[in-house]
């Protein structure tokens, strides 16, 4: 009878430890793959022309994406396949990617570091810094800090880093959201919606100083 219950004892302790290791298995398949650095850096050279060879674009109507969250960038470039953010030239490279040569894409360009940018006019930077740190209280903007941080290193997968951007293109995208030109983001468009065209080059120059 002890034999038996010893031999009952051992095939349950089998048979568990079975189960754990099928889910365990089982848990390791449906994790998602991590991001392929160097599959994501070969794809990103058909974007250097326009992006910069590590991200940093030196074209000011064309973004830097150097030190971007991830996340961010696989939305954006979702959006531009899908055909919710509209611009020609980005839905068509995004047509060519799946879903994992985003990620790979967007994995890469996080590790890269960003070049400090620098703002152009004393003026228009005062007046950006207080619309950014503390936004227009009469006219109900928000200040921009309160979801793309003091520093404009923005909130991973929630709201995308700000800081060094070029002013050319802040205040190009800007004028896009207020004019409902690009819809893929409500709260900036009814941010954008309330700003003037002075409002929007002083926060986009002031933007362009932080780091």
């Amino acid at each position: 009878m002890k034999h038996f219950a010893s031999l009952l004892f051992v095939g349950v302790v089998g048979l568990s430890t079975l189960g754990q290791s099928f889910a365990a298995e089982e848990a390791k398949a449906a994790a998602p793959a991590k991001p392929d650095l160097a599959k994501g850096e070969a794809s990103f050279a058909a974007c250097g022309a326009c992006h910069g060879a590590d991200g940093n674009s030196a074209i000011t109507t064309n973004p830097k994406l150097a030190h971007q969250h991830p996340e961010y960038l696989v939305k954006q470039l979702q959006e531009f396949k899908s055909g919710k953010r509209a611009n020609a030239v980005m839905s068509g490279m995004a047509a060519t990617l799946s879903e994992d040569d985003m990620k790979n894409v967007a994995a890469w360009l996080s590790t890269r570091e960003a070049k400090h940018g620098f703002a152009k006019d004393k003026e228009l930077v005062a007046l950006g810094e207080k619309i950014y740190k503390g936004g227009i209280a009469d006219r109900q903007i928000a200040a921009c800090a309160g979801c793309h941080s003091p520093t404009g290193a923005g909130i991973p997968s929630q709201y995308p880093r700000l800081s060094g951007q070029h002013q050319d293109y802040t205040t190009a995208q800007l004028t896009a959201f207020r004019g409902g030109v690009r819809n893929n983001s409500t709260q900036m468009t009814m941010i954008a919606a309330k700003l003037n065209d002075k409002e929007i080059q002083a926060v986009s120059d002031y933007i362009a100083g932080l780091h």
